[in-house]
């Protein structure tokens, strides 16, 4: 009885609201993603229950589809962890900052407000909070978004898990999950510096197309990471 009424002013909690707002805005693109994702795990050759078991348990919507092909081709293990840890990288950076606001929480907290973090949340709640400090209001409205945007991947995921096969290609869906993430990565992109990576990361990807087992990925993810790293250590200098 108490869990339920704790669970109802959270939900009435002005900060939980305009969290689950802010979430609502990009859900449409979101259900697209996660839509392909379901499916081509599926297409990948994955039985349901591993399917169902990476939406849940990766929650990492570019890492899977990057490590999909390489399943279905049959990629020397090392390749598809080096592939999913670059492609993941982006996530330690968010965690160094996560930790500003969350370092005062107990372990258990972080962990799950870690694995419920994605790069939705990560955007909105820096724009929300911009100074890196604990403030009234920031786990509301982290909660806000969490409540929107984990039930939308994981309905939408399972959606495309058990319908795969009733889905036909020429629906486009492919087509939609890769505007869905041109639109998060135009989020993203909100410095100089990070349109260099973004163009570095494009250039790479497109001269090394022709890299088996989808090499032009890992190539592109470091050429990116090493020229953010060159720009941003010139910058600190100059400044």
């Amino acid at each position: 009885m108490q869990l339920i009424q704790k669970l109802r002013a959270l939900v009435g909690d002005p900060d939980f609201q305009h969290g689950a707002r802010d979430m609502a805005s990009p859900s449409l693109g979101l259900a697209a993603w996660g839509l392909v994702a379901g499916v081509t795990m599926v297409k990948s050759g994955l039985s349901l229950p591993l399917a169902m078991g990476m939406s849940l348990l990766v929650f990492a919507g570019s890492a899977q589809l990057t490590a999909l092909p390489l399943i279905a081709s049959g990629a020397p293990l090392w390749v598809l962890l080096a592939t999913a840890f670059c492609v993941n990288l982006r996530f330690v950076i968010f965690s160094a900052q996560w930790r500003s606001y969350w370092a005062h929480l107990p372990r258990w907290r972080r962990l799950l407000s870690g694995y419920l973090s994605a790069d939705l949340n990560f955007v909105y709640f820096v724009k929300r909070y911009p100074d890196p400090v604990p403030a009234p209001g920031q786990q509301r409205y982290f909660w806000g978004g969490v409540a929107i945007n984990w039930p939308t991947w994981q309905v939408c995921s399972f959606t495309g898990i058990f319908l795969a096969d009733r889905i036909p290609t020429q629906w486009g869906i492919g087509f939609a999950g890769v505007l869905a993430l041109l639109g998060l990565s135009y989020a993203l992109l909100s410095e100089r510096l990070l349109w260099w990576v973004a163009v570095t990361a494009g250039a790479v990807s497109i001269a090394t197309y022709s890299l088996p087992l989808k090499l032009n990925i890992l190539c592109a993810i470091v050429a990116a990471g090493a020229v953010g790293w060159w720009l941003d250590t010139r910058k600190a200098r100059h400044e």
